[in-house]
């Protein structure tokens, strides 16, 4: 897995570093002696996400960088004098951008052309780009290789699908060191209640009922913990640029039996409400099924994912049991 030497005094600039995935990235980097600078959002309360919950140890030891990715000039201040960029900032929550398409062309598109100009312009000796396997769509074939088509189902995908290939070709046009990882369906602590993992155990933790939209889709779980491996992997093999590689288990649970085998762990009995319009996609925006092959990956970067799918269910389990109190029932209908 990822050398801790590699990263040691490496200056690191991780965007999206106070979301989910990202403050598990900077908190590994931390550990693995990386001088870590973490952009993330201005906002009035000085609230800096995820961050604010990890050890204070860890906290002292990051540069907390406040700005929005949709402003070239903070994001070229936020690049200078770093080596690597992973390119986590996002905006994510699918049924959102079905209401708001233009917010994710701001955000996911412009923000991540701020990123490789930014990069471009300060020789970045290595820009990881962080994907999803949501670009694929419903699949023509599986398990999920990443020359399969790109078909794009939600406008949230659709931007990911452009800010992969101004990625891949700031690469092919500018000689610009960048890696696509194309995570498939991350989880963990710290995740979004949005997400269907902790949407199914805060809401069963929190009270007697629990709603889901369509059950019968499949998707590939892989634990927080491995993507990031997978990440840093991306940000330290040499040789690898201008490549996508699938970060995925090669692996698949539909949501109704996720449902089952996580109201099980949990130890609880509540009410299962199957179909409820609030967690339904609009009609054929549904992805049936994501599986990932991930051959490319193993070869390219010696990666593997290698937490047990109930160990990672267990661990976030407990994380939420004492965290239940960052989500709010109404986030669940947004």
């Amino acid at each position: 897995m990822s050398g801790i030497d590699s990263w040691s005094n490496r200056r690191v600039l991780v965007t999206g570093a106070g979301g989910f995935i990202g403050s598990h990235v900077v908190e590994r980097l931390v550990e693995a002696g990386a001088q870590v600078r973490a952009l993330v959002r201005y906002n009035s309360r000085n609230d800096h996400g995820w961050l604010e919950t990890l050890d204070a140890a860890i906290v002292s030891e990051t540069e907390v960088y406040p700005g929005d990715l949709a402003n070239p000039e903070a994001v070229a201040a936020a690049a200078t004098d770093r080596q690597t960029v992973l390119h986590l900032g996002a905006l994510i929550p699918i049924p959102y951008s079905y209401r708001h398409p233009r917010e994710f062309v701001t955000a996911n598109v412009e923000g991540t052309l701020n990123v490789l100009e930014a990069a471009r312009r300060h020789s970045i000796e290595r820009v990881v780009h962080t994907s999803t396997s949501e670009v694929y769509g419903t699949p023509q074939t599986v398990p999920i290789a990443e020359t399969h088509p790109l078909h794009p189902q939600s406008p949230y995908a659709a931007t990911k699908v452009a800010a992969d290939q101004l990625a891949l070709s700031y690469h092919r046009s500018f000689g610009l060191p960048v890696v696509v990882a194309r995570p498939f369906n991350t989880f963990g602590p710290r995740q979004s209640a949005r997400a269907v993992i902790p949407t199914i155990l805060s809401q069963a933790l929190a009270g007697d009922r629990v709603e889901l939209g369509a059950t019968h889709p499949t998707r590939d779980f892989v634990y927080v913990q491995d993507t990031v491996f997978g990440l840093l992997r991306c940000g330290e093999v040499s040789g690898i640029e201008g490549e996508v590689i699938n970060l995925g288990t090669g692996k698949e649970i539909s949501i109704g039996e996720l449902a089952t085998r996580i109201i099980a762990l949990a130890d609880v009995d509540p009410e299962l409400v199957f179909s409820s319009p609030e967690r339904l996609r609009p009609e054929t925006s549904e992805v049936e099924r994501l599986l990932a092959d991930p051959s490319r990956a193993r070869r390219l970067l010696g990666w593997s994912a290698q937490t047990d799918f109930d160990d990672g269910l267990r661990q976030t389990l407990d994380w939420l049991r004492g965290a239940i109190e960052y989500y709010k029932p109404s986030i669940y209908n947004v």
